[in-house]
């Protein structure tokens, strides 16, 4: 059917209701030098045909490099088909609300289902049914701590993702708190001694990262305990959420709350998105969580049903008493994630190891380069981070062989110079590596 707009008597109405002469008026408030006089030349319309094969041809210029050495957030790892059989079905294929109960069983059990799976990997007692991204999660997660307590301080980790961290000061900013970060000492993970200077009544969170921004697993359980000595919690945060399945989870840890990045769970990499935000928490903040929770019941039959629970958003309740203003979640995003994590079931943790094997090979080749070292020594998941004499001139050579190289700490750390952040996933083979190592060299 062809798109029909308003039509010159629609908009004579709407214009005699809202009490106006002509459209212009309505921008009266814009400078006349910021207004578009006319239209700039349009090319001619094309058929569907036509559209079809631009479209086609201007897809042909993307590169698509088969080997991607970075990950610094977003990391490639193989997709089972049945992922994107399962959420390209008519029945799923929707990031909407199943607001009505009665005909999105099949959504919500879905939702339930992935909640379950993110709350046992985490080691705490709820999930909600996810977020934007793995930095609104723990921005969010930030800012109900600070509402919790009535405390206006929180502190961070330097060595949490540089992205993460500004979406956290962006939200503390517009809620009145402040942040305070704490260095990395020499092996990579967080200055404990720090930490606990930068500790008193007035903080109200410890935020952390483990595997943090350089790949170096953090020891959870002391941080949590200085947290709660000062009354303070814990919230900590992941971006490849493969390491679940290896890791001791953090909630296991004492953490009170565990929030990351859910890309790695059965979506691919896209140009920034869509995301999957995980949020997990202890049980006694329930009733405190941003988003959605899908909970199970019985229907008048005493059959399994499942509903939308707790909405405690801003479009349910009066604005000012929400816990939340986010407005909606990332349910495709989600069920991918439900059908990646359901598909691999147990066989997760032999992922987990295989991703440190890999790691572990293309890092001990790399060492032996010639004036290639070492940064950290705390042990790593997925990525590692090395010292090289011309980290420019690397990226480039691998570039023009068709590779996605690693990440330039510089940019975030100054004081990394000439020091690449390396990922090694499951979809590096041998050879790949090899290659790698021999390009470079």
């Amino acid at each position: 059917m062809d798109y029909c707009p308003h039509t010159s008597d629609d908009i004579a109405q709407m214009q005699e209701a809202i009490g106006v002469g002509s459209i212009e008026e309505l921008f009266a408030d814009i400078p006349q030098k910021f207004r578009l006089k006319q239209m700039p030349d349009m090319p001619a319309s094309l058929s569907e045909q036509e559209t079809l094969g631009l479209m086609q041809a201007m897809s042909r210029k993307n590169i698509m490099p088969r080997v991607t050495l970075t990950g610094a957030g977003a990391y490639a790892h193989f997709i089972p088909a049945v992922v994107g059989h399962i959420v390209g079905r008519a029945e799923f294929y929707t990031a909407y609300t199943p607001y009505q109960a009665e005909i999105s069983q099949g959504v919500l059990q879905a939702i339930y289902e992935y909640q379950t799976m993110i709350a046992h990997l985490t080691g705490t007692e709820i999930a909600n049914a996810s977020m934007y991204d793995g930095a609104s999660a723990m921005a969010e997660a930030a800012v109900l701590c600070a509402k919790t307590s009535n405390r206006s301080r929180i502190v961070v980790a330097r060595s949490v993702h540089p992205q993460y961290r500004q979406v956290l000061q962006t939200y503390c900013w517009a809620n009145g708190y402040t942040i305070s970060e704490i260095p990395y000492v020499a092996n990579g993970q967080l200055d404990v001694a720090a930490m606990q200077r930068a500790l008193d009544d007035s903080v109200a969170a410890i935020v952390v990262q483990s595997p943090n921004f350089f790949g170096c697993i953090e020891d959870i359980a002391p941080m949590a305990d200085a947290a709660h000595a000062c009354g303070a919690l814990l919230i900590a945060g992941f971006t490849d959420g493969t390491s679940l399945g290896i890791l001791k989870p953090a909630g296991a840890c004492g953490a009170d709350f565990v929030v990351g990045e859910g890309q790695s769970f059965g979506n691919p990499l896209n140009y920034g998105g869509p995301y999957l935000g995980v949020f997990a928490a202890r049980e006694k903040f329930l009733r405190r969580i941003p988003g959605r929770l899908a909970g199970a019941t019985v229907d008048k039959n005493g059959k399994r049903g499942f509903v939308l629970t707790l909405q405690t958003r801003e479009q349910h309740i009066r604005r000012e008493k929400a816990t939340s203003n986010i407005c909606s979640n990332e349910a495709l995003c989600a069920l991918a994630a439900g059908v990646y994590l359901a598909a691999l079931g147990k066989n997760l943790g032999k992922l987990a190891a295989l991703n440190i094997y890999k790691t572990q090979y293309l890092k001990n080749k790399l060492l032996q380069l010639e004036g290639w070292k070492e940064v950290f020594s705390a042990p790593v998941y997925n990525e590692f981070a090395l010292r090289c004499p011309n980290a420019r001139a690397v990226n480039a050579k691998l570039r023009a062989e068709g590779i996605i190289g690693a990440y330039d700490l510089q940019k975030d750390y100054p004081e990394l110079d000439n020091t690449l952040l390396f990922c090694a996933t499951e979809m590096l083979s041998k050879d790949d590596m090899d290659r790698v190592v021999e390009i470079i060299k």
